[in-house]
């Protein structure tokens, strides 16, 4: 398979898992400040969870997955910046997405 149809899969496929994953994130979002749940609160609930660390965790991966291949189609479309330097930056920016998304994760879960 080209690389370039490689990349347009997995930024589709990323697509689909983030999409359930925001609109649970939001509805949560929604749910707790209606609640009024306090920070405290929102995190004695996640704290030890594997199952909200599994859930972040698949949103940080999907999300470092899909972003940076987005922004390589816009600096491809809208700048003609092409090649090596770009594909590598890009790669860096994914994976200190990847990075310090997994790391807020194992804050907010403490898992």
């Amino acid at each position: 398979m080209p690389v370039q149809a490689a990349l347009f899969l997995a930024q589709r496929a990323s697509a689909l898992v983030l999409a359930p994953l925001v609109l649970v994130h939001l509805a949560l979002a929604i749910y707790a400040i209606h609640g009024g749940l306090t920070a405290a609160e929102i995190l004695s609930r996640t704290q030890g969870s594997v199952g909200w660390t599994l859930f972040y965790g698949l949103f940080v991966v999907a999300a470092a997955v899909h972003a940076p291949l987005g922004l390589r189609n816009i600096l491809r479309e809208w700048f003609g910046w092409k090649g090596v330097g770009v594909n590598a930056g890009l790669a860096a920016f994914s994976l200190l997405l990847l990075v310090l998304g997994l790391r807020a994760v194992s804050a907010v879960t403490g898992v």
